[in-house]
């Protein structure tokens, strides 16, 4: 089991307030959601907020409700956020991103366990869990002003650190769900049926051997995008080379050109392997021709050192 999957769990087994570290797409939400399944409070509510969205002036409704005909445009009582999760898990995503001024409004609600909604003068206890993700470094924005140091040490009580893809020893479990998840979204194209639930050996050898900086999310872009375009006889190269070069070459500021490109040799070579020696086949997996193909074996013999194992 992961170091991270065993926080994880361990934290599951208590009530404890956590705070979830890592990149953006890391699959915060996804631990959040893991740990709110496998808790006592498995069968309340799980309620999840993105602190980046919440407008300006809006804090107080968002986080503590309010009473009907409390405002303008009142029409009903709404419980907000906090009541919302009792008895269950509330999900601060991206805890960063929340405003000075709200996060003065969530210490208090943490210091209390109750919320008074606007309209209201009775204060009512609340009973949750929370759970908090950022990919910021708060420390560094307790010293610049943008986070306040209390509300920090409330909620980094049990702190988790989820690392990115490139760095998950369960990247094939990963890959392998979402391709299945992906095939169940697109079941009605033609010839979904005969993709097979798994990436065969070559098709997770070329998504391992991608770095992944947008994580999880990109990932799964990548693969509903393969799950929709492989039975129209796309390739995985193809589609991969598409996504990881014109990212290049938009940080380059560089037109991408496909023709200038081909598979790195490593690729070549184990798509030669994987297919049994049958370069035709090789070269529609790889998404090229078989003179293409042929062209880049010839180069890689002509161009290697006499001690290159393809020279003898």
């Amino acid at each position: 089991m992961n170091s991270h999957e065993s926080m994880l769990r361990i934290a599951a087994d208590s009530d404890i307030s956590v705070l979830l570290l890592g990149e953006s797409g890391s699959g915060k939400e996804v631990a959040a959601q893991f740990i709110h399944n496998h808790s006592k409070r498995a069968s309340g509510p799980f309620v999840a907020l993105n602190c980046g969205a919440i407008a300006k002036g809006l804090a107080e409704s968002i986080l503590e409700g309010y009473r009907k005909g409390a405002f303008t445009g009142a029409s009903e009582e709404r419980l907000g956020i906090v009541r919302s999760a009792n008895h269950g898990t509330l999900f601060l995503d991206e805890i960063g991103e929340m405003p000075l001024e709200t996060q003065c409004k969530l210490l208090r609600i943490l210091q209390e366990r109750t919320v008074t909604p606007i309209g209201d003068y009775e204060a009512f206890p609340v009973d949750f869990r929370l759970i908090c993700a950022t990919n910021r470094d708060l420390r560094s924005d307790i010293c610049a002003g943008k986070f306040r140091e209390d509300l920090f040490f409330r909620i980094n009580v049990f702190p988790v650190t989820i690392p990115p893809l490139r760095e998950r020893a369960d990247f094939e479990n990963i890959a392998n769900d979402l391709w299945y998840d992906a095939q169940k979204i697109y079941s009605a194209i033609p010839n979904a049926s005969k993709q097979g639930r798994r990436f065969d050996e070559f098709e997770m050898f070329l998504l391992k051997s991608k770095q992944w900086p947008g994580n999880i999310r990109q990932l799964k872009n990548v693969i509903q995008r393969y799950a929709l375009l492989k039975p129209h006889g796309y390739s995985l190269t193809g589609i991969l080379d598409d996504e990881f070069s014109k990212l290049a070459a938009g940080e380059k500021g560089q037109p991408y050109d496909a023709r200038m490109h081909a598979p790195e040799w490593e690729i070549i070579e184990k798509a030669i392997k994987c297919c049994g020696g049958n370069k035709s086949q090789a070269a529609q997996v790889l998404g090229i021709s078989r003179g293409s193909l042929s062209y880049q074996i010839k180069k890689r013999v002509t161009d290697a050192p006499q001690t290159d194992s393809a020279r003898n």
